[in-house]
This record gives C-alpha cells, sequence and structure tokens, in this order.
C-alpha cells in the first residue's frame, strides 16, 4: 500500500499563476510533484516517468493536452489523466473523454473540488492511502476534513454544519461499534442542555441525506432499540 509521500504527480499547466501555488498545494498534502509549462516537455516527462496521476490543461503551447492524453492512450498507458480547462461545452468534455481523459475540471474551481477528485482518481486507479494528511478520517469511500467540515465521496463535496461534523467524526472514529443514543449525546452535548432524543433522529437523518446518496452503499446503520453502527459491515439489527 503506498503513502501519500510516495505518490507522484504530474502537473502541465502554461499558467505560472495557477501551476506554482497548485503545485505547493500538492505538496503540502503529502504528494510528490514535477510541474511543466508546455505541452512538449510535460509530454516528455510523462513518457520519461512513471506518475499515478496527470493533470493536463487542455490548451498548451507545444502539445495540447489532447494530444498528450491521446499519444499515452495508444501507447497503452493507463496513467490517471484529470483535465483542467476553461472549454465548458458538452462537446469539449466528450472529447476530452474520448480522448482517454478520466475527469474534466472546469477554470475556475474550488481547490477542494480539485483536491477531492486527486484522490478519488487515485483510489479508483487502486492508489491506496493509509496516512492521510492531520485533520482528515476515512472510513471505505467517505473522507472528512474535520477542521473544514466538509466531507468527500464519489468526487462529491459534502458541506457539513457544525453538528454534522462533530457527529460524522465521532461515528468514523468508532467504525464498527454499536454507539448509543446516550452515548452519541452525552459526545454531542456534554456541558449543555442535552435536547430530546428526537434531535439525534433528526440528525442522523439530515447526515444521511448528505452522505448517502442513490447509488452509494450505506454507512449509518440503526440497530434498533440500541443505537447505531458506523461502516459497511453488516451486523446485528442493521
Amino acid at each position: 500500500m503506498l503513502t501519500t509521500s510516495s505518490m507522484r504527480i504530474l502537473l502541465v499547466d502554461d499558467e505560472t499563476e495557477l501551476t506554482d501555488p497548485l503545485s505547493r498545494v500538492l505538496s503540502r498534502e503529502g504528494y510528490s510533484v514535477d510541474a511543466a509549462y508546455e505541452g512538449t516537455s510535460g509530454s516528455q516527462l510523462a513518457q520519461a516517468s512513471s506518475y499515478d496521476l496527470l493533470i493536463l490543461d487542455w490548451m498548451l503551447p507545444g502539445k495540447t493536452g489532447l494530444e498528450i492524453c491521446q499519444e499515452l492512450r495508444r501507447q497503452g498507458k493507463t496513467t490517471p489523466v484529470l483535465f483542467l480547462t476553461a472549454k465548458d461545452t458538452l462537446d469539449d468534455r466528450v472529447a476530452g473523454l474520448d480522448a482517454g481523459a478520466d475527469d474534466y475540471l472546469v477554470k475556475p474551481f474550488e481547490l477542494r473540488e480539485l483536491l477531492a477528485r486527486v484522490r478519488a482518481l487515485l483510489r479508483r486507479s487502486g492508489v491506496e492511502t493509509y496516512n492521510t494528511p492531520t485533520g482528515r478520517l476515512v472510513v471505505a469511500d467517505l473522507e472528512l476534513d474535520v477542521d473544514n467540515q466538509v466531507a468527500y465521496r464519489q468526487e462529491r463535496v459534502i458541506e457539513l454544519s457544525q453538528k454534522e461534523s462533530q457527529l460524522l467524526q465521532y461515528f468514523m472514529e468508532h467504525s464498527g461499534q454499536l454507539l448509543t443514543h446516550g452515548q452519541i449525546m452525552q459526545h454531542l452535548w456534554p456541558d449543555d442542555e442535552q435536547p430530546s432524543s428526537n434531535v439525534i433522529a433528526a440528525l442522523i437523518r439530515l447526515l444521511r441525506r448528505k452522505i448517502e446518496v442513490a447509488g452509494e452503499s450505506q454507512l449509518i446503520h440503526t440497530v434498533y432499540g440500541k443505537g447505531y453502527r458506523f461502516g459497511t459491515a453488516v451486523g446485528e439489527g442493521m
């Protein structure tokens, strides 16, 4: 299993005002980042080295990101490719995907969305991490950024309220364990006057709507008469 520091990313974009700060952010996330500012040198790096992910601008001097991706796919290379581009029409997206791209992000974009897509592409390609940055928790395909009250799942960015984030953190830190209503109540309101038990049910219902959309596996399981268990494993009362 690889660590984030073992994972190599190639970033090719001619906008230095984007490339340089983005390289620093990715490095702070623990990735090893190489950068190129035009297509020919970017293509040479992609051919000469083994990367876990390529982040390519579509329009580049020398050789376009589209051409770089097409060359790699013709050679049978399956390295995930994320396009960054100002092109946002349906035809453009189809052309990028047909060229072999794995994902597509239109400029301007939110940094946290790009980071979520990077993690999703690395997971999808079979690259797993176990040393997530401080303040992050991962259970199955769900990741929680505790400090920023944001979760990520299936490339979705999930904004959370303070209580939702606290509840999700508690669940993830005790994944697979049965947590009673009383334990949850005490954790969320340790010093305050505790609300009625209906508040817990309502909060969990809101959290489920955010982290479990159609097509995604259930993570919060009700153990009737006892409480809740978090995770993907099937157990008593789930």
